[in-house]
């Protein structure tokens, strides 16, 4: 499964990777050498970056199924309990 984005972020990836070379190197790059790099570095890097989010979101996932029973839980039994407080409180 490959990465990809929508045309309109596309643009705007390579209008900053245009952007970047003016700013930080001594040569321009073009439309399509941009894109070319953008498409490098969608196939090359993005699967890394993909899966250290997926890993995280798992890992976050995990740690809140995890406290379901803390947040979620009831007391089973408990009618008796609270109408004993109730009449202890009048």
């Amino acid at each position: 499964m490959g990465i990809e984005i929508s045309k309109e972020f596309r643009q705007q990836a390579i209008a900053s990777i245009e952007r970047y070379f003016r700013q930080n190197t001594d040569e321009e790059i073009g439309n399509m050498a941009a894109g070319a790099l953008l498409n490098f570095f969608l196939e090359e890097l993005g699967p890394v970056v993909y899966n250290k989010a997926v890993a995280d979101v798992q890992e976050r996932l995990q740690m809140r199924v995890s406290e379901l029973d803390i947040e979620i839980h009831e007391d089973e039994f408990a009618y008796w309990r609270r109408l004993d407080r109730q009449r202890k409180a009048k």
